[in-house]
């Protein structure tokens, strides 16, 4: 697999990708068995930026960002350039400079298990970025990694071509052959929510709405009249 550059790799439809995105990273996440969420510590850079893409994958060795240019290169409007390391490396991969080859092949953003640099500028431009870490440690170029192969970034096991959501709740992957699927559930799974969220308005309840009162009492939750003595207890 080192030393590998696959060009051409098979993308989900652009419509189920961008139906991923607007759900959101939560909700595409419950949607498919609560699954695929990468580490709470991948972070959103930008604040508010959201994205849905394609992934195209840069493994690299560590404080070594050679193969980012090489994958940046291969990627086509919309992707997502998905970054992990041979081993753990917090070093800034990703800067400024990289953020605009990558706004020039039209790439939607870029998620590394790894550090990140020139934040003030990313911020600045609204440039989508994910990361472990923020680090002005820079990287060489020397050893040959791979691109375009299965990685595991932020936890997840990506596939290039795999689906790749972002935004302030972290990242969240969908296997390509599953995101048609996995939109339909979120779709209902948001239309559920809206639902909910008229009858609220209207003086729901959570415990009714959700079938959560006979559940707990089920479970053996007991309501009592208070005021109650701490002292005495309430068997008292």
């Amino acid at each position: 697999m080192i030393g590998t550059a696959v060009k051409r790799i098979e993308r989900a439809d652009a419509a189920t990708i961008e139906g991923l995105a607007k759900a959101g990273v939560a909700t595409v996440h419950e949607a498919q068995g609560r699954t695929g969420a990468m580490v709470p510590d991948m972070r959103a850079i930008v604040e508010g930026a959201a994205i849905g893409g394609s992934a195209i994958t840069a493994l690299c060795a560590p404080g070594d960002n050679w193969m980012l240019h090489v994958a940046i290169e291969l990627m086509q409007p919309g992707d997502v350039l998905v970054v992990a390391t041979t081993s753990e490396s917090r070093d800034g991969f990703f800067g400024d400079i990289l953020a605009e080859y990558v706004r020039q092949r039209g790439g939607a953003g870029v998620i590394l298990d790894t550090g990140v640099r020139d934040v003030r500028v990313l911020r600045d431009e609204g440039f989508p970025v994910w990361a472990r870490a923020i680090s002005a440690q820079g990287t060489v170029k020397e050893t040959i990694g791979a691109v375009n192969v299965p990685i595991i970034c932020g936890g997840q096991r990506i596939v290039p071509g795999d689906v790749v959501c972002g935004d302030d709740d972290g990242v969240v992957v969908v296997p390509r052959a599953t995101a048609a699927t996995v939109l339909a559930a979120a779709n209902a799974r948001v239309e559920k929510e809206d639902r909910m969220r008229a009858e609220l308005m209207k003086g729901g309840k959570t415990l009714d709405l959700l079938g959560l009162r006979e559940k707990a009492e089920a479970k053996g939750l007991r309501y009592v009249e208070g005021p109650v003595n701490w002292t005495a207890g309430l068997d008292q």
